[in-house]
């Protein structure tokens, strides 16, 4: 296949995912915005919420990121009832990971008041927290669901899903935030609801076949693990500085929750493309075609170097209008203001790293993901945003100055390790 053929082929399997990947941030977005609108107060305290939670849901949806490259060499083999038992089996490692990650949100939410954030903040992140809990299940069986059918080439359908949940999530929050009043816990339940939503759609459409195998569960539990753990350091790099910005100020984090969900829309447009290709680079292996394999992966990378300069000069532009959105506080969008040079700066390497990362899971290449990743978000990017911004002084700005060092690490060590095993395929 010659590089137009596979931008175009990049280009019919992306563009539902970048989609509905935008519609995941689009919901996140919605509820900021909204939130923001209401009080600062329930800004900050989303944020809080919003930050912890993305950092421990990821355990749960890495586990169900195995199952796109099983199920599409499956598909390109043609063996398509043992895909569909793949499906089965991805719900049950989901079904389980639901569970693991209800106890360990429920300890963290016993320990809420010894994480160092604003007393003041307390009574809106309580019952934020315990709604966004109640999603967890209906997360990871959509999920599964969603590798399941991006796998088999159906982008499609999860894009509809991800837009139509989208409008149930903001009438949901128009009516319960404003009408009802209910404030921060009135955007919890109408994203519970939009998230029950989707679940049962996609259940409903997709459907599930006959049986499961022990095996199977525990090699997807394997594969899952390390994508997981990879996934978790990854937001950890975000999220932890979550509570950085906590320390400094329920300004700051309202800030960094308003430049989270602007960072995560250009992210989810990388991982657009970056999905798509682990689709095809599944079905390449699965047929033993490499030169497939490497010409998708660096035809990937120079569509979304080209996205990632658009993206990133828009956002520059704009983002007096953008910020203005989400906030009217004058004190936030200053701080807002501040952290641009660092998000323009950390754009090349997330999109890389984005890219790369798909392409390993496609290979089921993840245990090293996993040990570039501890190094990465570890040992390079919260240490460099705890000294930016206390010991050097540089408050919140510094803290999103962690990200650049971070990201590039990850982009660098993740192609490597591509590089090698392409090569050791040969």
């Amino acid at each position: 296949m010659n590089i137009k053929q596979n931008i175009l082929s990049l280009s019919h399997l992306g563009l539902p995912i970048v989609i509905a990947q935008l519609g995941t941030i689009a919901q996140s977005f919605a509820d900021t915005s909204m939130i923001g609108q209401y009080g600062t107060l329930e800004l900050s305290s989303a944020g809080f919420v919003n930050n912890v939670f993305n950092l421990l849901i990821f355990f749960v949806l890495g586990l169900s990121y195995s199952t796109t490259p099983v199920v599409g060499s499956l598909w390109g083999q043609g063996r398509k009832d043992d895909a569909c038992r793949a499906l089965n089996n991805s719900l049950v490692v989901s079904t389980i990971g639901s569970a693991v990650l209800l106890l360990l949100l429920a300890v963290v939410y016993l320990n809420l008041d010894n994480l160092g954030q604003p007393s003041e903040l307390m009574p809106y992140i309580r019952p934020y927290f315990i709604t966004l809990t109640l999603s967890v299940p209906f997360i990871a069986v959509f999920n599964s669901f969603k590798q399941y059918s991006d796998a088999t080439g159906d982008t499609r359908t999860p894009m509809w899903v991800m837009l139509i949940s989208n409008v149930v999530n903001v009438v949901g929050n128009y009516i319960l935030i404003f009408v009802c009043d209910m404030g921060l816990l009135g955007a919890g339940i109408a994203t519970l609801l939009s998230r029950i939503f989707m679940a049962v759609w996609m259940w409903l459409k997709v459907g599930i076949g006959r049986g499961y195998d022990a095996k199977g569960i525990m090699y997807l539990t394997r594969k899952g693990l390390p994508i997981s753990v990879q996934l978790c350091l990854e937001a950890g790099s975000f999220n932890v500085c979550a509570l950085f910005m906590g320390w400094i100020g329920a300004n700051a984090l309202a800030a960094h929750q308003v430049m989270c969900v602007v960072g995560s829309l250009c992210f989810m447009v990388y991982y657009g493309i970056g999905a798509a290709a682990a689709v095809r680079i599944s079905h390449y292996r699965g047929l033993k075609d490499m030169n497939g394999v490497r010409e998708t992966a660096y035809v990937a990378l120079g569509m979304t170097a080209v996205i990632g300069v658009v993206v990133t000069i828009s956002v520059l532009v704009f983002h007096g209008l953008l910020f203005s959105v989400f906030t009217t506080s004058q004190e936030v969008i200053a701080i807002l203001v501040s952290m641009l040079p660092a998000f323009a700066a950390y754009q090349i390497g997330d999109l890389a790293q984005t890219v790369f990362a798909n392409c390993l899971r496609a290979v089921e290449d993840v245990k090293s993901m996993m040990l570039s990743a501890f190094v990465a978000y570890i040992i390079v990017s919260i240490p460099c945003s705890y000294i930016f911004a206390f010991p050097l002084g540089m408050g919140a700005a510094g803290i999103w100055w962690g990200f650049p060092f971070g990201l590039s690490v990850a982009a660098i060590l993740y192609y490597w390790r591509f590089t090698r095993y392409s090569l050791k395929e040969c």
